[in-house]
Formats: C-alpha cells, structure tokens, sequence
C-alpha cells in the first residue's frame, strides 16, 4: 500500500512550520513556545523524509489504541506536552491522560491512554517519551531532594545547570518534584561569584557596584565565614553559601542572624543534603536535579483497535 498522502502532508506541514494543533489539554508555560518546541523536536526526527518506515509498512487506515505505563516509581510530569505530539500529526486521536502532573505513581501505573490513526502515533511516540521521560525523572529525583529535607524548614532550589534549550522545561520539572525555581537566568537577579569578585577585587567592591547599578535582587557567593558580613555590609540581599562545611554553614547563619536568605550550595547530594538543611540555611540548592537526574522509564504499548 502506498504512503498516505494526509499524512504525509502533515508532516510536510509540520516542517515547514504550517502546523495548527487540534482541541487539547490546556498547558500554560509563560516564556517559553511550546508549539515551537513540538514542531522543532518532530522536524529534527522527520528529517527531510518523514517517518519512512510508518509511511511503507503501515495501513493508510490503521489505528492502534496505545496505552503509555510507567515501568518505574515515579512523580510525573510532561504528559501534556507529549499530548501535544500526538496531536501535531493526528488532531482528532483521542487521549486521556490519566495522571496528573507532580503526582507519584507507582511502578507499573498507566499514565496515558491513546487511540488514533497508527502511523501517527508511531511517528510522534519517540519524541513524547523522550519528553516525558526526561521531565518524569527530573521530578523523580526531585521529589527524593524534597522529601529528604521535609520537616527542617528548608526549601529546594534548582539550579541554571541545564540543557541549553531545555531551561523552562526542565524548571517545570522540578517544580513539579516540588522544588522552587531559582534564577531562571542571568537578567532576573544579580548572582556575584569568584570570578566576578576576582574582576572587581573584592567582595565588597563587586557587590557596591551591582548596588550602583541599581539590581534589586543581588545574591552572593562567598566561600569563608570572614566574607560574610562584608557581603551584607555591603548591601547583598541573599548569601550564596558555597561549599561550606557543616560547622561554617551554622556560623554564617547565626551571623546572618535572619537578615537576607541563606543558600547552601555544592557538591549537595541525596546523603547529606539533611544535614545541610539542619543547619538553618534558607535554601538548598542543587544543580544534579536538572544536571545528572536519569531518565524515567516509561514506555507506551500497543495493541489494535
């Protein structure tokens, strides 16, 4: 049977950016284009071809019902966006989604069920799955982070550590494994490290200036519990403490004395994250969460219609 000429149009379509989704879930993620993201990720898989495989072997008419199941423990995150997949090829498939985003299921749960046309189920499923399984074991992993530190009055943060194009996908994550948003980049607050202080001189100075500069929001970095209260003298409004031990993380907050917000950050891992949360700091951050998290098994399994 030769390709279906609909489809492949829309794939066509797809790549030239011509796409117009269908009726689906409502998925609001201000700063970020997602149907841009859905159209580019399916382009980079469709090539200049489209899915020749679907295309040669499978019915024009076929449809297969798919049910998407989570083989691990997880909290999830990302079904909507892979619905929008789905849908950039086939409007009309009808999906359920039967998880909500940041719930935690156990393994072997169905988090999706699909029926539709089958050569467009099988051309969108690698790039829903990658999706949903990277954001599910971003929220994974966070949800361990969380509960590791429930009860000690801190809160989690993410980091920048992310991959370059994925930021707001992969803050959405975390979020959803119930972790706070730090900086989401470098315009949103000013972040004065070692380098900065190295250009400048010193602490102190680095921080004047981001003053002078007008910057509401100026997190520092400091490394030594002697740089702490030139850094608040200075006019810091939140202290970055940085690979610090347990002792000097308990000086710098009694220091701080409750004045700015305190971060512990730094080789934070699931083992000792409680002890660093005991000690009184305001937040935890931890770049391993968008940086090393692996990725959910989850897989989707189908049978005719």
């Amino acid at each position: 049977m030769g390709p279906d000429p609909s489809l492949r149009k829309r794939q066509v379509d797809l790549l030239d950016g011509r796409i117009i989704a269908g009726c689906m879930t409502q998925f609001p993620m201000p700063g970020f284009d997602l149907e841009a993201f859905v159209r580019a990720t399916l382009a980079e898989d469709l090539g200049a071809g489209g899915d020749i495989t679907s295309l040669a072997t499978i019915p024009a008419d076929a449809r297969f019902d798919g049910v998407m199941d989570s083989r691990d423990a997880i909290t999830v995150a990302g079904l909507p966006i892979a619905e929008r997949f789905f849908r950039a090829l086939d409007p009309a498939m009808e999906i359920e989604i039967l998880a909500e985003e940041g719930a935690e299921v156990p393994a072997g749960s169905d988090v999706m069920r699909l029926s539709g046309n089958a050569r467009a189920m099988l051309t969108a499923e690698r790039s829903a799955l990658n999706t949903v399984q990277h954001l599910s074991g971003i929220a994974t992993m966070t949800r361990q982070y969380v509960d590791a530190i429930a009860g000690t009055g801190a809160t989690l943060l993410d980091t920048r550590k992310t991959i370059p194009g994925l930021r707001v996908l992969e803050k959405y994550a975390t979020r959803m494994g119930g972790a706070k948003n730090h900086r989401m980049g470098l315009w949103d607050a000013a972040m004065i490290k070692d380098n900065h202080v190295a250009v400048a001189g010193s602490v102190e100075e680095a921080v004047r200036r981001a003053v002078e500069a007008g910057i509401a929001d100026i997190i520092v970095e400091v490394d030594r519990v002697a740089q702490v209260e030139p850094a608040l003298v200075a006019g810091a409004t939140h202290l970055l403490l940085d690979n610090m031990g347990l002792d000097d993380l308990r000086t710098s907050v009694a220091i701080v004395d409750g004045r700015v917000p305190t971060e512990a950050s730094g080789g934070v891992r699931l083992d000792t994250i409680r002890a660093i949360a005991e000690t009184g700091v305001t937040y935890v951050s931890v770049g391993r969460l968008t940086q090393s998290a692996p990725a959910a098994d989850i897989g989707l399994d189908f049978a005719l219609a």
